[in-house]
């Protein structure tokens, strides 16, 4: 193979993506076009140099960098004996480049699918083609957030239209109403992993139903039930077509849960009774719910459900009221809607939530589709989310960890006494390791700024404490918490003796003007006097900005209104790279934190709501008086070295144990062994 084939099958397949060297082989072959397209390696390669593709020393290194993915793809699977498993979700983030996700969930379910291909299971995904992603941020002269939805050619991208014997490109049908509608599927191959994102946008449907899949979590109730028929009902019969057998559905959130009703209609199909039927599709079916917020629960009008289900109600034979009583909690309720949890609830054989806590939480919320059980019997487990620590350890940290953990470390990182190597880390270089990643990230931000629509000017200190906030900007997450005093939440930025600066980025979904408001709150921050330059929002975030502020600050700063956290990953990324977490006890947080490795804001974890009038003021109190008396002291209180002596414990602690407990490695493996393989009762709780 030449340098450039080589190139193009290592852009081919996203293992690139969680492979630094990969990666630093196309930024060099085009550094701008890599750059303007969002890391994008098939235009890198496209208008690459050819001085670069003619250097023999970098012929070497892609003939290093291409042996390395043959290793990997051809190394024995670790779990032969894995269910093959096939993994539905509305949203994945893959890369910056593949924008086909808005946050937690989407990032969840790629970390996923990248765990799954390193442990070798038989995996396969599914999902849309989003043409117009979730959107790109920008921001007007009064900054006010605005959406853009540029698109993505799928010529420029590393997918493949997936076609039949003949060559034709191959398709499905599903029934939305009595409208037929075409899908074909583009693939995606992560590692050992392969991806189907099935796409309506092409010729043999009418106008109307081409757009059905461009846009995530956008457009009126009759796209989106529309959308999830094709998730749910058009990715089984597109693996069908394919040819992939699964013997394990996995259901990652509700969005996908038709896709039980159409195993239904097969069972039944085949001339089994609705009950039997029923019982074969529980047997395959696994279900993970994430959230506690009632909003993130689809519920449809009956009667849109009945609208846009007629077509396969035709085909399964079920009478309104039968086929509405798969969503509702009282199947005699007339009035109420059709609610896809409860749908995946009922027939799925296991279900579980995102963090111990998530799971009690999930306990109670619907206890009442099992009133004959006591709340801590209802059949709701949990796996806690984890990262893949491939994909989020920062490149520029690696030569730090080969040095210090082995070159090894990674193909280990599930091993505790690989991370406990941190202990004989002297003092000087863990202390010289975060000031390097501060400075890297400082020296980012001083040249993103440079491409914002929302003017800001940088007056980083590499030397200051450094905060950092970056996430989904929905309301319960609270970005603005820090500012709710206002006068006391100035002083931390205007102390000469121990000061801090702070670093937002996010979206708000273009429809909720609560968390745009709350962008603009910040906004408005950064332009006070006394905070300019200290103060940071980065717009348009992107796993690529959250690569950055991960990796580069020293404290991650998560405060959501109680218990309304499923999880959160962002937090776990922080730890590898020796940075602490300020946290509320909510989502994983309780599980990873032991008072030594990070600090928790106020009370413990509660179960139950409280008026946001009360714990507002009261979370916001506790934030301050932490950070006053425990986090700033640590930081900024030198020994006779110059060093922070509190600081490098807690870094330690944090970097021992929380890499590898709160990893996707970690965390597929528990899925394989506890929901996956065994017996539905082994779900822990």
């Amino acid at each position: 193979m030449t340098t450039r084939e080589k190139l193009a099958a290592l852009a081919a397949n996203l293992w690139w993506t969680w492979t630094p060297e990969a990666i630093a082989l196309f930024r060099r072959l085009s550094p701008g076009a890599f750059a303007v397209t969002d890391n994008n390696p098939v235009a890198a390669l496209r208008v690459a140099d050819e001085a670069v593709l003619n250097d023999p020393d970098f012929a070497k290194e892609v003939d290093a960098v291409h042996a390395a993915f043959e290793a990997y793809m051809s190394a024995d699977r670790r779990y032969g004996d894995a269910p093959p498993t096939a993994y539905f979700c509305m949203e994945y983030g893959l890369h910056e480049s593949l924008p086909f996700y808005s946050g937690g969930l989407g990032i969840l379910a790629g970390d996923h699918a990248k765990a799954a291909s390193d442990l070798g299971l038989p995996f396969t995904t599914v999902g849309l083609f989003l043409r117009g992603g979730y959107f790109k941020q920008y921001f007007d002269a009064q900054g006010r957030q605005q959406a853009e939805f540029p698109g993505i050619d799928a010529t420029e991208h590393p997918v493949t239209l997936v076609t039949d014997a003949s060559g034709l490109p191959l398709t499905v049908t599903v029934h939305a109403g009595w409208d037929e509608v075409h899908l074909r599927a583009w693939r995606i191959d992560l590692g050992h992993t392969t991806m189907y994102l099935l796409d309506t946008d092409f010729s043999a449907n009418p106008y109307h139903l081409r757009f059905l899949t461009r846009r995530l979590y956008q457009g009126d109730r009759t796209t989106r039930i529309r959308q999830e028929i094709i998730l749910g009902i058009g990715g089984v019969r597109m693996l069908r077509a394919v040819g992939v057998e699964a013997e394990v559905f996995h259901l990652n959130e509700g969005h996908c849960a038709f896709l039980t009703l159409e195993l239904l209609r097969e069972q039944m199909a085949r001339g089994q009774s609705r009950e039997q039927a029923e019982a074969a599709v529980r047997e395959r079916c696994v279900f993970t719910t994430h959230t506690p917020v009632k909003a993130g629960h689809d519920r449809f009008d009956p009667g849109l459900f009945i609208e846009q289900m007629r077509g396969f109600q035709h085909a399964i034979s079920l009478s309104d009221h039968d086929l509405l009583a798969y969503g509702r909690i009282n199947p005699n309720d007339v009035t109420s809607p059709f609610n896809m949890t409860v749908l995946g609830l009922k027939l799925s054989r296991t279900a579980n939530g995102v963090s111990k806590l998530n799971g009690e939480v999930a306990r109670r919320q619907w206890h009442a589709l099992y009133p004959d059980r006591h709340v801590d019997e209802v059949p709701i487990g949990h796996v806690t989310n984890g990262v893949h620590l491939p994909t989020w350890t920062a490149p520029h940290a690696r030569p730090f960890l080969n040095e210090h953990l082995g070159p090894d470390w990674l193909e280990h990182r599930d091993r505790p006494e690989v991370w406990r190597k941190v202990r004989d880390i002297s003092d000087e270089a863990l202390w010289e390791y975060r000031r390097m990643l501060r400075r890297t990230l400082i020296a980012f931000v001083n040249e993103y700024l440079k491409t914002q629509t929302l003017p800001q000017e940088a007056a980083l200190d590499p030397d200051a404490l450094t905060i950092g906030f970056a996430r989904r900007f929905a309301t319960y997450k609270r970005a603005p918490l820090f500012f709710y005093d206002k006068e006391r939440a100035i002083k931390f930025f205007t102390r000469t003796d121990r000061p801090i600066q702070m670093i937002y980025a996010g979206k708000a979904h273009p429809d909720d003007e609560g968390g745009k408001a709350y962008i603009r709150e910040i906004y408005e921050m950064t332009r006070h006097p006394a905070l300019k330059g200290r103060l940071i929002y980065l717009e348009d975030y992107d796993m690529e900005i959250g690569r950055m502020l991960t990796s580069g600050c020293d404290v991650w700063l998560n405060n959501p209104r109680r218990p309304y956290e499923a999880s959160g990953t962002s937090g776990q990324k922080v730890a590898v790279h020796g940075g602490l977490n300020l946290s509320i006890l909510d989502g994983w947080w309780p599980e990873g934190y032991n008072g030594k490795n990070g600090w928790a804001i106020g009370e413990e974890a509660s179960h139950l709501y409280k008026d946001p009038e009360i714990q507002d003021p009261e979370d916001a109190n506790h934030l301050y008086d932490t950070l006053e008396n425990s986090v700033l002291p640590a930081f900024y209180e030198r020994d006779e070295r110059g060093l922070p002596p509190e600081w490098l414990a807690r870094m330690r602690n944090a970097m021992e144990h929380l890499p590898y407990a709160f990893s996707a490695h970690r965390m597929v493996t528990d899925y394989l062994e506890r929901i996956y393989r065994p017996a539905p009762q082994s779900v822990q709780r």
